[in-house]
């Protein structure tokens, strides 16, 4: 399966299934959900971003949208950028965390967040069952460039009130930075530069030639953890290829934790509660896979914790309706509505030098003071076997648990522990994630229930 149509927008091979008729389906499809209006797009530096973004501009013209192109730029820079411009749309042309040879739109609606599962359908049957219906060449949108959104964006997280540039400029911090060569490798460096940190780039040279695995897993970052060791640094940061994920590494040249980095931010957002106007409850939104230290760190503000199915809208969606401070997901997601709802790694750099800078401790010393607990992440290739029906089958056998979520595949909650088994938005997989306060226990829930899948794949088939 190497197209995916999901809550995330599309996806997939470029010349495979992602194909120039495919791109212009999509596009063509979206101009007409977007009533024809302005459409703002960016690209996240693939080698193949650039063709895909002229094919997509092209139809979005065609269709009598006017476009703006913001050339290669974060996901949540484009969706700022959509909000700023008042454009009727957004298309961040990018594969997020998948490998290179792929590439796909994700679509950003007239509010400035991605397509809800409803919206994603309204567009994709329009991309099913309508024939675009292109305007005469004298009534063709016009193409226009702004190459300012990146300023803006930096400055939107500086002018934040929890932010005080003059406190972090004053540690000097040493910061190593891996933007895997994509569409961090402008953005990150500016911003730490801006808030006086001494930058070590490592792969920021935005050619789209991927030098890493592009998810910001522990596994794929040994390069930067042992570069932060080599230069004696604070911390090392890495994104993915669009910069809506942050993982960081410590001093020491360890692993923060990518669900280290959203328990961060909640305490330091929580624990700045009079620095807000918001006079409703304290409430934080995490999907069903993020760590239950969030739930920790919540009952030390008497915060409510409301938790989603993963998917970055679900998650933006529920604190637009509970009126949520701060949110996101473990994947090194963090939400914070007072920039815009949606993932943002820009905005997450900036609130953890703070809360670092605040500290004063080190970055180790941090992850030290949180609630400890061992996740493990794990994956079930499932090549032509159906997700669903295998999900089914386990559903069946535990949902009498007392504790059984079923809102995304399945979460079951023990004392001391959960798993919470999904099908992946993105790729291919069944997604297995378990958390304990010890690893063991964590392996043996994955084991179990990875083990109940195989069994019960020849069944479900």
């Amino acid at each position: 399966m190497s197209f995916i149509r999901s809550i995330s927008g599309v996806r997939g091979v470029v010349g495979d299934t992602l194909t120039p008729d495919v791109i212009v389906r999509y596009a063509a499809a979206f101009a007409e959900y977007s009533k024809r209006g302005k459409i703002v797009i960016g690209r996240d530096g693939r080698i193949t971003g650039k063709i895909i973004g002229n094919l997509v501009s092209s139809t979005l013209l065609s269709m009598g949208c006017d476009v703006v192109a913001l050339g290669i730029a974060p996901t949540p820079t484009i969706a700022i950028a959509q909000r700023q411009l008042r454009a009727a749309g957004g298309i961040s042309i990018t594969a997020s965390h998948n490998p290179m040879q792929w590439n796909g739109l994700k679509f950003i609606g007239s509010d400035g967040m991605f397509l809800s599962a409803e919206q994603n359908q309204q567009l994709w049957t329009i991309a099913d069952k309508t024939i675009p219906r292109y305007v005469s060449w004298e009534k063709f949108g016009k193409h226009s460039t702004d190459e300012t959104m990146i300023d803006k964006h930096i400055s939107a997280v500086l002018q934040l009130p929890y932010i005080k540039a003059d406190q972090i400029k004053q540690k000097k911090f040493k910061v190593v930075v891996d933007c895997i060569n994509a569409a961090g490798g402008v953005i990150i460096p500016l911003l730490l530069k801006k808030l006086g940190c001494n930058v070590i780039e490592m792969n920021c040279d935005v050619s789209g030639i991927f030098s890493r695995t592009p998810e910001p897993l522990p596994e794929n970052l040994d390069a930067l953890c042992e570069r932060v060791v080599k230069e004696k640094a604070d911390l090392g940061v890495a994104v993915d290829p669009d910069v809506d994920r942050l993982a960081l590494i410590t001093e020491k040249g360890e692993p923060f934790g990518e669900e280290y980095t959203i328990t961060s931010v909640v305490k330091f957002i929580l624990a700045k509660r009079p620095l807000t106007t918001s006079r409703s409850p304290l409430t934080v939104v995490v999907n069903l896979s993020t760590t239950r230290a969030v739930d920790d760190i919540a009952k030390q503000y008497d915060a409510t914790v409301v938790r989603t199915p993963v998917g970055e809208i679900n998650v933006a969606q529920k604190m637009k309706e509970c009126g949520a401070l701060i949110g996101g997901e473990g994947s090194g997601g963090v939400i914070l509505p007072a920039i815009h709802y949606g993932r943002d790694a820009v905005t997450a750099i900036g609130l953890l030098l703070q809360q670092l800078a605040e500290f004063s401790g080190t970055l180790s010393e941090l992850k030290t003071s949180l609630p400890q607990y061992s996740m493990i992440k794990s994956k079930l290739e499932i090549n032509k076997k159906d997700p669903d029906r295998l999900l089914q089958d386990i559903v069946r056998r535990h949902a009498q648990n007392g504790k059984a979520n079923m809102e995304d595949g399945l979460r079951l909650d023990y004392d001391d522990s959960w798993i919470h088994l999904r099908k992946s938005n993105t790729e291919p997989i069944i997604r297995i994630i378990a958390e304990a306060p010890a690893m063991e226990r964590a392996q043996d829930l994955v084991n179990r229930f990875k083990n109940e899948l195989q069994k019960s794949s020849h069944d479900a088939v």
